[in-house]
């Protein structure tokens, strides 16, 4: 069985690999390239990556942190990730992880703003070989947890 779950995840992490393709940024619609422009005229450096469903993905810096925002073929803005110090996570999420997951150390944290959904935060977590996903409201209520992938290494 454990076979078997390996097999599968290894599986989808390359289909997740082969969906995603480098661009130039000629490559990229110029609405997508205008909206992006306009939501972050400060970026520099931007990357991109087609994702599937003809999502657009840039990588970039702003303001001394990473920063990935996804828009549609249209150029409507769908999802922005931030990457954050673990210390700059606010207090809700840090007594939420300090109470729930005592002993885990997190290793990354992001904040996530989506079109959908609204603005959540997440960390990457670890306690031995476990290692977690756990996103949190800003309150501090903890949306989900999901396994990381076995991949994933630990940061300090």
């Amino acid at each position: 069985m454990k076979k078997i779950t390996l097999l599968l995840l290894s599986a989808v992490f390359i289909c997740q690999m082969a969906f995603a393709q480098s661009l130039t940024a000629d490559k990229v619609p110029s609405a997508v390239t205008s909206a992006f422009k306009g939501k972050f005229p400060s970026a520099t450096s931007p990357t991109w990556q087609m994702k599937s469903g003809k999502i657009y993905e840039s990588k970039f810096k702003l303001n001394d942190q990473m920063v990935s925002a996804s828009f549609d073929e249209t150029g409507k803005w769908q999802k922005t990730e931030t990457e954050l110090k673990t210390t700059a996570l606010p207090s809700s999420v840090q007594s939420t992880l300090s109470k729930d997951f005592a002993g885990y150390k997190v290793n990354e944290a992001s904040k996530i703003d989506e079109a959908q959904k609204g603005s959540c935060y997440e960390a990457a977590i670890a306690k031995g070989t476990e290692m977690y996903d756990v996103q949190f409201s800003p309150e501090g209520k903890m949306l989900s947890k999901t396994k990381a992938p076995a991949d994933k290494t630990a940061k300090g």
